[in-house]
């Protein structure tokens, strides 16, 4: 397998519902046609943002169908397909090669906090399924930190092709960009980390608030990749309001709030997750007229 080329600027997308909990398909065609026309090079699916935890099989492979056929070719597309089991996580590498993704992300087994050597194994079964794999590393959310000395070891295994770091630890994200294989990429988890990541040889962002304002995210990491710091460092700063306050509340509640302030969606969620408390609305409307993105012209509902 020649590993695919994995870098630029990548969009978490939110998976949108209507009010009976379904999943809106046209509001899913508008995103993913908001995401391209703004440059965005990765679309990712079905993941933490996408609320991936709450799809059923069926439902994610709908979701990744729709962006597949809505993309055509226009953007990658790297499916959310990862589990804390061994077997599903291979199982939703098979489907999403088999539905036409280009690759897939998949979290480290959360829950059962495995020994370093078990990350090996468990991902070393999921790239044997043939399907790019993009090692999600989010400590804060699985209980366990993947070490760098591990994602070397992961990055020499054929179909592994790079790592999402949101481990928060930029020696950590460092140490993998200095020994890695020459094709491995080392993409940023988290807006905010994004240009310190770039500056130190990382390869892009899987974003969260590229949902909101595509353009502005693609071309604040691209400027980082060309190496226009001053032009990357303004415009970081230009987010970092709305980039701390989508995680105002836990992800993604604050970033539907805006987009069904932009017309692009409808503000609903399944639970665990819940609306946004009304003293938190008015501070990101705010930030979002700031932006510019309300002035967004979204196709009639």
């Amino acid at each position: 397998m020649t590993k695919k080329k994995f870098q630029g600027t990548g969009t978490a997308l939110v998976t949108p519902f209507l009010r009976d909990g379904s999943i809106d398909e046209p509001a899913l065609r508008r995103l993913v046609n908001h995401q391209i026309s703004g440059g965005i090079d990765m679309i990712v699916p079905c993941g933490t943002t996408g609320e991936g935890a709450t799809l059923k099989p069926a439902e994610a492979d709908r979701v990744l169908s729709i962006v597949v056929e809505e993309t055509s070719g226009r953007a990658l597309v790297i499916f959310g397909a990862g589990s804390n089991s061994t077997e599903t996580a291979v199982e939703g590498a098979r489907r999403a090669l088999r539905l036409g993704a280009d690759g897939v992300l998949s979290v480290g087994p959360y829950y059962n906090k495995p020994p370093q050597r078990g990350y090996v194994e468990h991902f070393r079964k999921v790239a044997e399924v043939g399907c790019p794999v993009i090692v999600y590393n989010i400590p804060g959310r699985t209980g366990s930190n993947i070490e760098a000395g591990t994602m070397l070891q992961l990055a020499e295994v054929p179909n592994i092709a790079g790592v999402k770091e949101s481990s928060g630890s930029l020696v950590q994200m460092m140490e993998i960009i200095r020994n890695r294989p020459r094709e491995f990429r080392v993409l940023a988890g988290d807006d905010y980390i994004a240009l310190a990541l770039i500056a130190v040889g990382g390869d892009g962002l899987v974003s969260v608030i590229s949902n909101e304002a595509p353009a502005m995210t693609s071309d604040f990491v691209n400027a980082a990749l060309e190496g226009n710091i001053t032009r990357a460092r303004e415009l970081q700063y230009r987010l970092l309001p709305l980039m701390n306050a989508n995680f105002v509340e836990s992800n993604p509640i604050p970033v539907k709030a805006v987009l069904a302030m932009m017309g692009l969606i409808e503000e609903n969620l399944r639970l665990p997750m819940v609306p946004l408390l009304p003293a938190h609305r008015a501070p990101l409307q705010k930030l979002a007229e700031e932006l510019g993105l309300l002035q967004s012209v979204a196709a009639p509902r």
